[in-house]
């Protein structure tokens, strides 16, 4: 392979965290050239790290993508949701390939029309669906690809957001309001929505979806809870959340989400100023906590999705059923067992230790994004867009009918008012 540039745009954990260091690690694949970043601590941390140019650090996307001038080969789009579309249409039409985080997008509409830009200008459209490259699930694709359960017939997922991640990441942070954001079935679980589909195998038919915000709500607050946990809450000993407690704690580690001073004094005034202060039950947060999915797939198989913000781990355990045998994992155990119906015979694969973010998954998708640009795909990779558009599309459909009290909806005639929207 030879050395390919790329672009950061958007800085925070997935840009700077996930994807940024592959170019350290392995240098004579990538070398990041540039970085689009309005806030200054990040924009330095990340350009003094790849000793980028001055001349190559931009305060936002606009200020790079909107030149002629093509600087890199690729566009590593990490942007808050709402701002992923511009900049990606943007960069596919200059000549980038594009690496996008994932969601695509919270408008169905506008993750057609970034897969149909792609094709039109050639370009690598990769989304940042990291689970397909981890050993744990390809190796469970592989096993159920070459038979050894025979026909799946019915898939279980779990995903076990825990309630720590729930708080910081839905309630208070980034992702905690869907009007500046996403639903959280497309937020979080899309790779859910997406692993299914990559492991089924198969079109998914029909969808419907139950769920519901039911704890980190107002009238849920304690009696005399503040607007903030540092504003002397009577309830900071009795409650899991109190900010203070947490991020000065054991949960120390999630406070380098949200400020660049991690001295304890730089953690307090973050917490004064910033949302991940505030009372759990006082922000402006309307995301679900938990959420259950029922799919039908071709052939008759069946999946179901359960996401849950009150578990005490954060992982993914999952149950596969078929006619000769059954696949179950965990992947905070990093091990799968494949039972045998005939001999009774059980299989355990314990992975080694991941490199790299998401099980190993993080690497594994810059690695495959750089060969699959020097070298092609089949169309329809494990990383097309038209792959990441069709899980996308299950998980706006799973909203849409979770909001019309667990309406099943027919996913082909979902996708055909969708094209019927844009030509029109």
């Amino acid at each position: 392979m030879k050395t390919m540039t790329a672009i950061i745009i958007g800085a925070g954990d997935r840009g700077a965290r996930a994807y940024a260091p592959y170019a350290l690690t392995y240098p004579n694949e990538l070398k990041i050239v540039g970085v689009a970043e309005p806030g200054i601590e990040r924009r330095t941390k990340l350009q003094q790290a790849h000793d980028i140019p001055d001349e190559h650090c931009y305060d936002s996307w606009e200020e790079v993508l909107d030149s002629d001038q093509k600087i890199a080969d690729i566009a590593i789009i990490c942007t808050l949701d709402l701002d992923h579309f511009k900049p990606t249409m943007r960069a596919l039409e200059l000549g980038y390939h594009v690496l996008l985080e994932k969601p695509m997008s919270p408008d169905p509409l506008e993750c057609i029309a970034m897969e149909q830009a792609a094709k039109k200008y050639n370009r690598q459209l990769t989304i940042g669906h990291v689970l397909r490259y981890t050993e744990f699930w390809s190796t469970i694709k592989k096993v159920i690809a070459k038979g050894e359960i025979g026909e799946v017939v019915s898939l279980q997922l779990n995903e076990n957001v825990e309630v720590m991640h729930m708080s910081h990441s839905f309630v208070r942070g980034n992702w905690n309001n869907k009007e500046k954001s996403s639903p959280m079935i497309l937020q979080k679980s899309c790779h859910d929505m997406d692993i299914i589909s990559f492991v089924m195998g198969k079109k998914c038919k029909r969808i419907s979806s139950y769920g519901s915000l039911m704890h980190f709500k107002e009238e849920n607050a304690p009696l005399g809870a503040p607007q903030r946990c540092l504003d002397g809450c009577p309830a900071e000993l009795e409650c899991s959340f109190h900010a203070g407690r947490y991020y000065l704690g054991e949960g120390k580690g999630w406070a380098k989400k949200f400020t660049e001073d991690y001295t304890n004094e730089g953690i307090v005034k973050a917490l004064q100023e910033t949302p991940y202060g505030k009372c759990v039950y006082r922000s402006d947060n309307n995301v679900v906590d938990h959420q259950v999915v029922n799919m039908e797939f071709e052939g008759g198989a069946t999946a179901t999705f359960s996401m849950c913000g009150f578990t005490r781990e954060q992982t993914r355990i999952v149950q596969i059923m078929g006619t000769k045998g059954e696949i179950r994992g965990n992947m905070e155990e990093n091990s799968i067992s494949i039972f045998n119906f005939l001999t009774k015979h059980e299989t355990v694969i314990k992975f080694d230790n991941p490199v790299g973010g998401h099980g190993g998954g993080d690497n594994g998708i810059m690695r495959t994004f750089l060969q699959e640009i020097q070298f092609g795909n089949n169309g329809d990779s494990v990383s097309s867009a038209s792959a990441s558009v069709r899980s996308h599309l299950i998980a706006f459909a799973a909203e849409d009918s979770r909001l019309n009290e667990g309406q099943s909806i027919n996913i082909d005639e979902y996708y055909q008012s969708l094209l019927e929207n844009i030509k029109a």
